[in-house]
């Protein structure tokens, strides 16, 4: 399947910058599954200082803001052709090793509530880490409602648990923090999902990999019960949101800002490609 995708993210800012940098992964990654046909990426008011691979091979690209700016654009768009494989990612590859997807963060470190959840599952040293990870992944999606615009960015897993509601985000971590107390590697992916029922979307969208001997890095999409198919296009992985969010950064000069995150993904048409 081949993917037209437009993601635009603007900054405004409530005064002038005196300076700011922002990182963004927001190229996505050439995986099993998925090719990169071409993907450009614009700035209004910032402009590209250098790019690098980090330590997951998400590839980020460093930009410098203007002095003065009040508000920043950037646009990212291309296309990228995608086949299925189950979620199935393989190999392990990156800078880490694989145990460093066991350690727990503060976004996904378990408390008393997130073992409540994931007590009565099955082991997976007696079913298997496979059978184990989609009964997470389906107790995860029955008990934690989807909720828009009642978490935010952070949130930890066991707070999410707590609220018994959260986004594609919260999801992953729950799920990440379940995997990795059962001595699961599990990572945080953040990319792009067409839509059934629409072009436009409002942010991107999230899941989580674990690692199953004999198939490598597998994903699940726990909000919506299914491994990635075609329709998901992976930009960055980490061992949480903060490893792959689409944006970071640290600016001066301004105390306030307001985001707004437009993305678009459709199936391109033959008569395009």
């Amino acid at each position: 399947m081949r993917l037209s995708i437009r993601h635009t993210t603007h900054y405004s800012f409530a005064q002038p910058v005196v300076h700011a940098l922002q990182r963004l992964r927001l190229t996505p990654k050439e995986t099993q599954g998925q090719q990169v046909i071409h993907w450009d990426m614009e700035y209004d008011h910032a402009h590209p200082e250098f790019q690098y691979d980090d330590q997951n091979f998400n590839h980020v690209t460093l930009v410098a803001v203007e002095p003065g700016a009040s508000e920043v654009m950037v646009t990212c768009h291309g296309t990228v052709e995608t086949s299925d494989h189950a979620g199935v990612i393989g190999h392990h590859a990156g800078h880490l090793p694989l145990w460093s997807f066991i350690g727990q963060t503060r976004l996904t470190q378990p408390g008393p509530k997130a073992r409540a959840l994931v007590r009565d599952l099955p082991s997976p040293e007696d079913e298997g880490r496979l059978p184990f990870l989609h009964a997470l992944s389906s107790k995860i999606r029955d008990e934690i409602a989807y909720q828009t615009g009642a978490t935010t960015v952070m949130t930890s897993a066991e707070q999410a648990v707590a609220h018994g509601y959260g986004v594609c985000q919260d999801h992953a971590h729950i799920f990440i923090g379940a995997a990795r107390a059962a001595e699961i590697p599990a990572r945080y992916v953040s990319g792009y999902l067409m839509m059934n029922d629409r072009v436009e979307q409002d942010a991107t969208h999230a899941w989580a990999e674990a690692y199953v001997d004999g198939l490598g890095w597998v994903g699940f999409d726990i909000s919506n019960g299914i491994s990635p198919d075609p329709r998901y296009v992976r930009v960055a992985t980490g061992r949480d949101y903060r490893d792959a969010a689409p944006v970071t950064g640290i600016s001066f000069g301004s105390t306030e800002e307001l985001l707004t995150v437009n993305v678009a993904v459709e199936q391109q048409r033959q008569d395009e490609q």
